[in-house]
């Protein structure tokens, strides 16, 4: 399972922005990204789009085998 949560801490809690669809009493591992971005920017993705935005496209012959 993989979510993207926006929080705000306020010193010595991440509070989210909207309830998160998360099971009580459950542990899970999470990653901190620091990013000054306004909530207007942020955009809905899957894994999908995080994927595309991670690709790039690669300089290379048409012909691999030259």
């Amino acid at each position: 399972m993989s979510k993207i949560l926006t929080v705000t801490f306020d010193g010595s809690v991440l509070r989210p922005d909207i309830p998160p669809d998360l099971e009580p009493n459950k542990r899970y591992v999470i990653s901190i990204v620091s990013e000054d971005i306004s909530s207007s920017q942020i955009k809905a993705t899957d894994m999908w789009d995080v994927l595309e935005d991670l690709t790039e496209t690669v300089d290379a012959p048409e012909d691999w085998a030259s």
